[in-house]
């Protein structure tokens, strides 16, 4: 099911990396970006991550929380976040039902060999916790700056 703009976005409570845990429902009340990115230390998903981290003061500024979330496990996602310095939360879906949810775990095609994997998709949640905003089959270069830019 794809999610559309207005859609209450569909609450998650996943562990991150560092051991913690993100809770969409506990954000309520500030706008969420939430970015799902295929795997951890590939390259697009690396400068998807630099991208927003750099970004990170900004979306700060305008009271915006960003979240990552892949099937990689927090152990992955911690080592990710060390080897590039990340600033972003990452969060892992491990049985991938958040991205069967959001609608991002897709049937893709690589060379006439069909699996199952992440569309690349960010999503704006607004304070109520309505999607106000979705970039499907994100490509990367100028991605965050756009979102940033499309938030005023």
């Amino acid at each position: 099911m794809a999610l559309k703009i207005g859609d209450t976005a569909p609450d998650f409570d996943l562990p991150t990396d560092g051991g913690g845990r993100v809770r969409l429902s506990a954000l309520r009340g500030r706008p969420v970006v939430v970015y799902f990115y295929p795997k951890d230390d590939t390259s697009g998903c690396t400068r998807e991550a630099q991208d927003f981290t750099a970004l990170v003061p900004e979306f700060e500024q305008r009271g915006v929380t960003v979240i990552g979330i892949s099937p990689d496990g927090p152990k992955t996602h911690e080592k990710f976040r060390a080897k590039y310095g990340l600033a972003v939360s990452l969060a892992s879906d491990e049985d991938r039902s958040v991205l069967a949810a959001w609608g991002v775990w897709v049937e893709k095609s690589l060379y006439g060999r069909r699996y199952m994997g992440v569309e690349r998709t960010t999503v704006l949640v607004d304070a109520a916790g309505e999607v106000a905003a979705i970039w499907p089959k994100v490509k990367v270069t100028g991605h965050a700056a756009a979102v940033l830019k499309a938030l005023g």
